[in-house]
């Protein structure tokens, strides 16, 4: 094996190789293979040498790596720590204004059930009120049409003149022209004696009005009921005439009874034009004759839903529309 390698370390050298020197058959080839020997001995030494400095290398980088990951991950490790924990506080922080969020809600639908039970409890004092309200409304009409009841029957022995010229010599001696009317045009009405028994007369109202044209209104009050009446009947069968001028005699009603018959005054004309012989009947009711009935109606409504019904005065007592055309 010796030789072999010797013979081996001859070639690379390049020298050439002989039996004596394979064979050791000189002194310089010996010195030579011993040489060789040697080096390759040290050569042997120096691989041996590298192998273990390899090995120690691939310890030392193993350690290295390890020691290079353990770090990482115990940064990564620590870092994770801190996220938590910080995810922990803001849950926590979270938590707490949940809660605080929470009795907020509770609060407010507290507060809201409150003011639920608060809306009720005032819907239903609004619908007593509501109640109290109509009734105290219908206690009111009632108590003004009573009212009104009462003032009329304290002028139920009233007699209310219109159209009575406005002069100095008339209105000094209201009285005496009371008896000339009649005389002139119901003389059979005046009791024995020529006179008629009156109270009081005077104009409405007290105090003349410079801007108006029409004359004041007469008021007489009878002190017989049965005279009032008489004179009153013959008003309405004719026209009453003082000197040749026209004038009207009416009942003297309370301001609520003679505005509700006023509301009447369009439908009445519009009534006469059709030949419906329209009455205005105490205190303030309508009648009318059509097709061989008498008709009465209290409300204007009441007229005018009849009106509608029947295709002869359907359209023809449109108040509106009259107004407008007056207009």
């Amino acid at each position: 094996m010796a030789h072999m390698a010797q013979n081996q370390a001859s070639r690379k050298k390049g020298k050439k190789v002989t039996i004596e020197n394979f064979y050791g058959g000189s002194t310089q080839g010996k010195e030579e293979n011993e040489e060789e020997i040697q080096k390759n001995s040290e050569h042997a030494s120096q691989n041996g040498n590298y192998q273990q400095a390899l090995e120690d290398l691939k310890l030392e980088l193993i350690q290295k790596m390890e020691t290079f990951w353990k770090e990482k991950w115990e940064k990564e490790i620590s870092c994770l720590t801190d996220k938590t924990a910080q995810l922990e506080k803001e849950l926590e922080a979270s938590n707490r204004r949940a809660d605080k969020a929470e009795k907020q809600i509770q609060s407010l639908m507290t507060r809201i059930k409150h003011l639920e039970e608060s809306e009720m409890i005032k819907q239903q004092e609004s619908i007593k009120q509501t109640q109290i309200i109509n009734e105290l409304e219908e206690n009111r009409k009632y108590l003004t049409e009573k009212v009104t009841d009462l003032e009329n029957r304290g002028r139920r022995e009233n007699l209310r003149i219109i159209g009575l010229p406005e002069k100095p010599e008339v209105n000094n001696k209201l009285d005496i022209i009371l008896e000339e009317i009649i005389k002139e045009n119901c003389p059979h009405v005046l009791e024995q004696g020529g006179k008629i028994e009156i109270e009081r007369i005077h104009r409405t109202p007290s105090i003349l009005n410079p801007q108006k044209t029409k004359p004041r209104n007469v008021i007489a009050k009878f002190k017989s009921f049965q005279v009032k009446e008489k004179i009153l009947q013959e008003a309405k069968k004719k026209s009453f005439r003082y000197k040749g001028a026209p004038i009207r005699i009416t009942h003297d009603l309370a301001a609520n009874t003679l505005r509700d018959r006023k509301a009447w005054n369009t439908i009445f004309r519009k009534a006469r034009e059709l030949g419906l012989q329209p009455r205005i009947n105490y205190p303030a009711k309508l009648t009318i004759y059509f097709q061989g009935k008498v008709w009465a109606f209290n409300k204007i409504e009441d007229f005018q839903a009849f009106a509608k019904k029947r295709p002869e005065l359907c359209g023809k007592f449109d108040i509106q529309a009259q107004k407008a055309r007056e207009t």
